[in-house]
C-alpha cells in the first residue's frame, strides 16, 4: 500500500473543511459532497485523497463508507497512498517518547489519533505485544503493521485482540488470535516499583489499563 498509486478523490461540500484545516481528523458522512464523490465507490479501507469544495487537497485519509465517521485523517501533506513505511514513521516516533518516559517496557506504545495511527492501540507487556484494531482502514494494513513491530520491538509474541464491540461501527469482523510468536495466558509487568500478573487474552480490552499508572501511584502514597 505504498508507492506513487494515485489515490481516488473525496470531497467536502462547501464550507466543511474548517475543522479539518484547524487540526481535526476525523470526517463524518455528511460532510461529503456525495454527488461528487458517491462514498458507495469506496471499499472499507481504502485511502482517498481529501479535498475541500474549492479544489484544496487537504491530505491522505482511510475511508469507511459504512461508518458516521466515515474517513479518518492519515497524512495531511503528499498525495499517494502510505503503508510500512508511515507505520514505521509513527511508531518510531511513538517508541522514542515511551523510552524516554518510562524505564522498563511496560506502556501503551500506540494510542490511537494521539500518536497518528487512527484506530490502532498497540500495548507492550515486555517482549510481548498487545494489539487492538478499531477502523477498517488500519485492519488493511494489518500485515504491515505486524512486520514493523517485530522490525522494531523484536517481540517474543503478539497478540491481537481485535475482539471489542466498537468494532461493530466498522462493520468489522470480532476475533482475538497470536500473529507471532507465542502469548502466554499470563503476563508479568512491572508499574510503579509493583508487580502485577495480567491476562492478556482473557482481561478487558488489551488486559491492562495503562493509562491509570497515575491514578494508581497516587492512591498508593495514600493508602
Amino acid at each position: 500500500m505504498s508507492g506513487a498509486m494515485e489515490l481516488p478523490r473525496l470531497q467536502l461540500r462547501r464550507n466543511e473543511d474548517r475543522r479539518i484545516r484547524q487540526g481535526h481528523n476525523w470526517v463524518y458522512s455528511n460532510e461529503i459532497d456525495t454527488a461528487a464523490t458517491p462514498l458507495r465507490a469506496f471499499t472499507p479501507g481504502a485511502q482517498a485523497l481529501l479535498f475541500a469544495a474549492s479544489g484544496r487537497p487537504l491530505g491522505v485519509v482511510s475511508v469507511n463508507p459504512h461508518s458516521l465517521i466515515c474517513a479518518r485523517m492519515l497524512v495531511r501533506e503528499g498525495n499517494t497512498a502510505v503503508g510500512e513505511a508511515f507505520l514505521r514513521g509513527r511508531l518510531r516516533v511513538a517508541l522514542t517518547l515511551r523510552e524516554q518516559l518510562f524505564s522498563e517496557p511496560f506502556y501503551r506504545l500506540a494510542y490511537g489519533d494521539s500518536d497518528g495511527l487512527p484506530g490502532l492501540i498497540v500495548d507492550r507487556y515486555g517482549e510481548y505485544v498487545v494489539v487492538q484494531i478499531a477502523t477498517a482502514g488500519m485492519e488493511v494494513l494489518l500485515e504491515a503493521l505486524v512486520a514493523v513491530l517485530v522490525e522494531l520491538l523484536a517481540p517474543a509474541g503478539i497478540l491481537l485482540r481485535n475482539d471489542a464491540s466498537i468494532r461493530d461501527m466498522e462493520q468489522l469482523p470480532m476475533y482475538a488470535r497470536v500473529v507471532h510468536g507465542e502469548v502466554p495466558e499470563l503476563i508479568e509487568l512491572g508499574e510503579n516499583g509493583v508487580r502485577f500478573w495480567v491476562s492478556p487474552h482473557g482481561g478487558q480490552k488489551t488486559g491492562w489499563f495503562f493509562d491509570h499508572r497515575t491514578g494508581r501511584r497516587r492512591v498508593a502514597e495514600l493508602a
